[in-house]
């Protein structure tokens, strides 16, 4: 178990990023509400929206990839992309079509965060872009790529280094649990409250773990 001591503490440039990120997503939420139709509805669920993005830029302006390999890191993209594409399906950014659904491209006006979605329906496949999934997808993803090109230098290599490691592994899971919550289904006027909740929370726990990795590579 880690002691005080030995817990991250944020450098000067990291709070920095974190308040670029900050207030970057807030001004432009609040352009977004200014300039169009969508509303905050239930302010948690805006809250929740908000910290997605918010998390997701910080998480990809501060993340130093340690020197790799192009090899290594050729491998680690690959397994990024893989992930990204697994929580794409899980989560709802890609669904299949829905007899009777609306087909072409709109926009859909959600609160901030969730919107605005770009939605694509069509004979193949569904799209919901909802920012929030988007760029914490992309984020997780991003975090994943750091975590194989570390786990190449670790006492176990490449990929197994990744799943040899509970508190690596766990976060893959849990992220791909969030479409058990319903955290893709933003769009659907059937969600239940808790799936928001349910599904930031992963979201947030992930990012966490995968940022962090207490006992990688020991």
């Amino acid at each position: 178990m880690a002691t005080a001591s030995e817990l991250p503490r944020p450098s000067r440039a990291s709070l920095l990023r974190a308040a670029f990120a900050v207030n970057t997503t807030l001004i432009l939420a609040f352009v977004y509400l200014l300039f169009t139709e969508a509303s905050v509805g239930a302010p948690r669920y805006a809250l929740y929206g908000v910290a997605w993005v918010i998390v997701g830029l910080w998480v990809m302006f501060d993340t130093d990839v340690a020197p790799a390999s192009p090899a290594t890191k050729r491998k680690a993209a690959a397994v990024a992309v893989g992930y990204f594409a697994l929580l794409a399906v899980a989560g709802g950014l890609v669904t299949s079509p829905v007899p009777g659904g609306t087909n072409g491209l709109r926009v859909a006006f959600l609160p901030p965060g969730w919107g605005p979605a770009l939605v694509y329906g069509g004979d193949l496949f569904n799209l919901v872009l909802m920012p929030a999934r988007v760029v914490g997808y992309a984020a997780l993803a991003f975090l994943v790529y750091d975590t194989v090109v570390e786990a190449a230098g670790a006492a176990v290599s490449g990929v197994v280094g990744l799943f040899s490691c509970v508190s690596c592994s766990w976060p893959i899971l849990a992220s791909v649990a969030t479409s058990v919550f319903g955290g893709g289904t933003a769009i659907a006027a059937t969600v239940t409250t808790l799936s928001y909740d349910l599904s930031t929370l992963v979201f947030l726990v992930t990012v966490v773990l995968l940022r962090w990795r207490p006992g990688f590579g020991k």
